[in-house]
């Protein structure tokens, strides 16, 4: 349940999320940002929905540990509980602290939106360090679970193959955003990778579904 709620969630919260213009460019970003009244609800449902799909993993950690991969389960379980920090985190920047500077922007006398312009690119740059930091907390641990999930008997192979595939492109997806910001780049790596793990997701709530009864 929370993998199928998560992965709703996320979605809904993502579908709602104002994409019209180039994130990079941030004048024409915060313009639209400032223009759109579901700013705060659509980031709250999108954190609402990464703790859910995090729970699932917390979930799994538990099934996995049962049966014996204790060691890289563990280390993927602080890596789950670390993404959920840097996801509360990176909501309270963005969704909260950014939506309220870039209404200030807005609204600000012309003499005075040059110096609100800066004070609210200088949140834009914490918000690109913190998701920075969720992309490769996310990523590695997602790796981590596939590696586990290698080990596991109860899994097919294939699943855990995807795991692998989903983290390695939302880690490099990190690296990329660490030294280039939103670029065109960095989203045209993270949303496919963010997309595959959403049907990862639901494919993880099936497969725990099935095997509720027989998975200790």
């Amino acid at each position: 349940m929370c993998a199928i709620a998560g992965a709703a969630l996320l979605f809904i919260g993502t579908f709602f999320h104002p994409m019209g213009v180039d994130p990079s460019d941030p004048v024409a970003a915060f313009a639209e940002y400032a223009e759109d009244r579901l700013w705060v609800a659509s980031h709250l449902v999108q954190l609402a929905g990464v703790a859910a799909m995090l729970a699932a993993l917390l979930l799994l950690s538990g099934q996995l540990e049962a049966r014996g991969c204790s060691s890289v389960a563990r280390i993927a379980t602080a890596g789950a509980v670390v993404s959920l920090a840097l996801a509360a985190a990176l909501q309270a920047v963005d969704g909260i602290a950014l939506k309220s500077m870039v209404d200030a922007w807005a609204a600000a006398p012309v003499s005075e939106k040059e110096g609100m312009f800066h004070a609210t690119f200088a949140v834009r740059q914490i918000e690109i360090g913190l998701a920075s930091m969720l992309s490769l907390s996310l990523g590695l641990t997602m790796i981590l679970y596939g590696i586990a999930l290698l080990q596991d008997k109860m899994y097919p192979k294939w699943f855990a193959g995807v795991a692998i595939v989903v983290g390695i492109p939302t880690t490099v997806a990190g690296v990329v955003i660490a030294y280039e910001g939103f670029s065109t780049l960095a989203m045209v790596i993270n949303m496919p990778a963010n997309l595959l793990l959403l049907v990862w997701m639901l494919t993880l709530a099936g497969f725990m579904w099935r095997g509720g009864k027989t998975i200790p």
